[in-house]
């Protein structure tokens, strides 16, 4: 007797299929398909996603272990490795695209309220930079990144206010970094925050042009005149406040108007970081904390390294790497958009792995969130004195 839904289904009620079968037609995604849909497609990638599947034969064999479970789930029956690898190479990889960009815009609507900042700023925080997934260039030979070595990048333009990823651009890993800059979606009063891979003064200042701010560190090399400087005090970590003009007939053509130069120390990790921006208001430390907020990408990158499969993939061709990318950026902000409206209080880990080791349990996460709390509290109060 069925007496509720199962934990996966649970999480997967939150990804529309009404949105995902509109963009499924777009695509026209089940041309010839008989049984093996788009939707039972991703369901059974985002399957092996969030219980942690080493591989597509791992993530198979679990579903055929729970083939009673399946039609509960949505997936219906066990498919043979071969459909599915078959659809992961053929399949338009745009779907789990354009799905996951839609998924992405629901979170930031329930996140727009949230701010996991020390910094109290009106616009948007945005950190851009990429990671290098590495291939096996022999079996990846589409992935061109060095002579003897394949990989793409994932290009992430994330909302440090709410971790969650405002643009995410897939490349072959011999596409250099600034070259996103491009195709970045610009919002006016935003902060950009970059590190020097993004050093080109046309491109900057097409940032400055459209009334967007950017924080980005200079490169050694750095050719300038100093306009005039500010006082600074020396116990504030900042070593100088300085507007400058570019040199070089190149760098003053792409930027023509002047710069901020900031020279800041940290004591934390003695180091002493040089950075530009075209914001001339906000106090220098601020701009070094703002800097600091970079880190957030680099954070997320090794949250979904770590806990999601994007190291080993479960196809060889590029439509197969890229959809199962996208596969993974769409678990995460499911559970992300889950964890939201379901007010589970409990850290996106502990949420992600609860889901990977019950995910055919029936009792509603809610329920379960609550008493696994309830449980944590009892014991860690057990040899506590209670004061309050």
């Amino acid at each position: 007797m069925n007496q509720g839904k199962m934990t996966f289904s649970q999480i997967m009620d939150f990804a529309s299929q009404d949105i995902f079968k509109n963009i499924v037609r777009q695509y026209d995604g089940n041309y010839k398909t008989k049984e093996f849909s788009s939707w039972k497609h991703f369901l059974c990638l985002v399957f092996g996603q969030l219980t942690h599947r080493e591989s597509m034969s791992d993530t198979l064999l679990c579903l055929k272990l729970n083939a009673p479970k399946l039609f509960h789930l949505g997936i219906g029956k066990v498919f043979d490795k071969s459909t599915v690898s078959r659809a992961n190479e053929n399949r338009d990889w745009r779907i789990f695209q354009d799905f996951g960009m839609k998924l992405i815009e629901q979170a930031k609507e329930l996140y727009a309220d949230t701010n996991q900042l020390d910094l109290d700023l009106k616009g948007d925080i945005f950190a851009l930079d990429s990671t290098t997934v590495d291939l096996c260039l022999d079996v990846f030979w589409w992935a061109t990144f060095r002579s003897t070595k394949g990989a793409v990048k994932i290009h992430t333009l994330l909302d440090c206010k709410t971790a969650i990823p405002e643009f995410i651009f897939i490349s072959e890993g011999d596409v250099h970094d600034v070259n996103v800059l491009d195709k970045v979606p610009i919002t006016a009063g935003a902060y950009y925050v970059m590190d020097k891979a993004y050093v080109d003064f046309e491109r900057l200042f097409a940032l400055h042009t459209k009334k967007a701010f950017f924080v980005v560190r200079a490169k050694e090399n750095l050719q300038f005149c100093r306009v005039k400087s500010k006082l600074i005090n020396n116990k504030m970590n900042v070593r100088c406040d300085q507007e400058i003009k570019l040199k070089g007939f190149y760098s003053r053509k792409n930027y023509p108007q002047l710069l901020r130069r900031i020279k800041y120390y940290d004591y934390e990790f003695d180091r002493t970081f040089v950075f530009l921006t075209n914001n001339k208001k906000l106090k220098p430390q601020t701009i070094a904390k703002l800097y600091k907020t970079r880190w957030n990408v680099e954070l997320f990158f090794k949250w979904i390294k770590q806990h999601l499969k994007i190291k080993s993939f479960w196809g060889q061709n590029e439509n197969a790497v890229r959809s199962q990318i996208w596969v993974a950026i769409s678990a995460y902000v499911i559970v992300a958009i889950a964890k939201k409206k379901l007010n589970i209080p409990n850290s996106l880990y502990e949420f992600l792995q609860y889901i990977s080791i019950a995910p055919f349990e029936k009792m509603p996460l809610t329920e379960t969130f609550s008493e696994i709390n309830l449980e944590g509290k009892m014991k860690s109060n057990d040899n506590q004195l209670i004061m309050f």
